[in-house]
């Protein structure tokens, strides 16, 4: 069960809303369950001779009494209440009474209290109903209500484990402010996909994504197409930030402006200063003019950032709640960085699991002073190095990174578990679904070249890296071999066996780097460990599969360096012995 608490000025229009037909005709049977007074509140939904207009004025009644300098200018309190999906259908009765309990547990008409404010409630779906009062008591005082939206979330609380309804997670305060119902109808009025907060909202935090310091983070803005206006001292020095997209204005004509801290909590100057005070990202210049260097390709950005991701994941089954509030922060930032460059078959998935991963990056533990320069700046190289394609090495190495990242989320979730944050388990819950979707688009072709090749190694050689897993993992090998990915396996300890390592002890460093009892794919893991620590290509050799058919594979007692020739007839074939890099 779901309350959300705004304020407005319109009673008038409110009600119109809720007796009308809805923006796609949704509203049916528009009608009160529940008011202050039932006898002195009119229905324009069951009393035809009752109007919008007596009603509003009944309500209004106690703000219309004060001078006109005692009004409230928002004196509209509503609160929508909604069941959550797959909850039974609450009868009228029951709606009443959930609406007498908001009422009284938010402050706004504390039961037995005659001097309370007016209010209603009206329903015109099953699943929820809308309590809507105005902000003076009888006696033209204001309501007690401190922090109601809080109390209102616990009052359902309460109701979901009485009534046996789906118990919902609490809020911790920390989330994001969303969007109120006008910023919603305003964007589905003007055609946008989404309230301009929330669209701000994400260029803000992909601006900051990486930045080197403030300057850097302000002239992303501007090069995102945002407005922006500082708040300066008259030194000159910067004490605050707003921005607005462009085309949103108010009735005036004038921009609609957002300050970071209306967006998120984490998104205040001062906050963004706390992240930024630590320095440049680890190993990177501040100017980020010119092209990215060599090194920051978006595979071997993708490859550098997957090492820092492990290394996150140790962070966080540890016992420092601060280093793994600060890895949590870095982790949004990497994620921001991907869905940013990533390529077209997964950036829906990738661009959602940033969005959700956002609310797991903020709790009340504190991170200030922990370090995540690592994150920040496997971050940085990641957006420095521009859009990753989807096949080939980009490809490859963005299903590693993705595989390891499933991994990181998984961490996440067991972090905000065992200190009891609910809304930011879940939130993380769902991060993995889409990475898992993400990482499946991106593995597809790749995995399917190292299956094929796996598969065309001679028997031989099949059973021998068998034996090397069995010997590994005795109590695993049996499940690894059945999974569609052992052919894969198989293929890239052929590849980094000729690539000059000892398959034996490569398995060995990949399987004691990390447990392997979370993956939902223990062979995909291997390769993708294999293929990094090795430092093998993120794609199959399909020459080499060529080659093995007609060369008998190496004998453990031969040389590693001593690689078979490929079958290749192009002149360059010949002057390489290991896998292109």
């Amino acid at each position: 069960m779901v309350p959300d608490v705004s304020t407005g000025s319109r009673t008038y229009g409110l009600l119109a809303y809720l007796y009308g037909p809805g923006r796609r005709d949704e509203h049916t049977d528009p009608h009160l369950v529940a008011a202050w007074m039932p006898e002195l509140a009119p229905d324009p939904g069951r009393d035809r001779d009752a109007t919008l207009k007596q009603l509003t004025d009944r309500l209004d009644l106690p703000v219309l009494a004060l001078p006109k300098d005692r009004r409230p200018a928002r004196h509209v309190w509503h609160c929508p209440v909604r069941t959550a999906p797959g909850d039974r259908h609450l009868t009228d009765a029951e709606w009443a009474e959930v609406a007498r309990r908001i009422v009284h547990a938010t402050g706004i008409a504390e039961e037995g209290d005659d001097k309370a404010c007016r209010w209603i409630a009206v329903r015109h779906a099953d699943d929820h109903i809308h309590i809507v009062a105005t902000l003076k008591r009888e006696d033209g005082r204001s309501p007690r209500r401190h922090q109601d939206g809080i109390r209102a979330q616990a009052e359902c609380r309460r109701i979901e484990k009485e009534w046996g309804l789906q118990i919902l997670n609490e809020g911790d305060r920390t989330a994001a402010q969303r969007p109120t119902s006008a910023e919603r109808a305003k964007a589905e009025r003007t055609g946008r996909a989404e309230p301009p907060r929330e669209t701000l909202r994400e260029h803000v935090r992909q601006a900051l994504t990486g930045a080197a310091d403030e300057d850097e983070f302000f002239r992303r803005l501007t090069e995102a197409g945002l407005r922006l206006d500082k708040r300066l001292a008259p030194s000159g020095d910067v004490l605050g930030y707003k921005v607005a997209l462009p085309g949103d204005r108010n009735r005036d004509g004038e921009p609609i402006w957002f300050p970071g801290s209306r967006l998120a909590p984490d998104l205040s100057l001062p906050k963004i200063r706390q992240r930024l005070a630590a320095g440049p990202p680890e190993d990177e210049p501040t100017s980020t003019t010119g092209p990215a260097p060599r090194s920051g390709r978006p595979a071997s950005a993708r490859r550098d950032a997957t090492h820092v991701a492990e290394q996150a994941v140790t962070v966080l089954t540890g016992d420092d709640d601060a280093a793994g509030a600060a890895q949590l922060v870095g982790i949004g930032e990497l994620l921001d960085a991907v869905a940013q460059t990533a390529p077209a078959s997964t950036r829906k998935e990738l661009a959602e699991a940033a969005r959700a991963f956002e609310r797991a990056t903020r709790s009340h533990t504190r991170a200030e002073h922990a370090d995540h320069r690592a994150l920040r700046s496997a971050a940085r190289g990641i957006v420095r190095a521009g859009n990753a394609l989807g096949k080939g090495e980009d490809g490859g190495a963005t299903a590693m990174l993705l595989s390891t990242m499933v991994l990181v989320t998984i961490a996440a979730i067991h972090w905000h578990s065992a200190r009891g944050h609910a809304q930011q388990a879940a939130a993380a819950r769902q991060v993995a679904q889409h990475l898992r979707a993400a990482y499946r688009s991106a593995a597809a072709t790749p995995m399917k070249e190292m299956r094929e090749q796996g598969r065309r190694l001679p028997t031989p050689v099949r059973d021998r890296y068998a034996h090397t897993v069995d010997a590994a993992l005795p109590g695993q090998a049996s499940h690894i071999l059945r999974e569609p990915g052992w052919d894969a396996l198989a293929a890239t300890l052929a590849q980094a066996e000729r690539a000059g390592h000892d398959p034996d002890a490569l398995l060995q460093q990949a399987i004691e780097s990390r447990e392997l009892d979370t993956a939902d794919s223990a062979t995909d893991v291997l390769v993708w460990r294999l293929r990094r620590i090795g430092k093998l290509p993120a794609t199959a050799d399909l020459s080499r599969t060529r080659a093995h058919q007609r060369t008998p594979a190496p004998s453990r007692a031969s040389k590693p360096q001593a690689a078979e020739p490929t079958v290749r007839n192009d002149t360059n074939s010949s002057r390489r012995s290991g896998p292109r890099r």
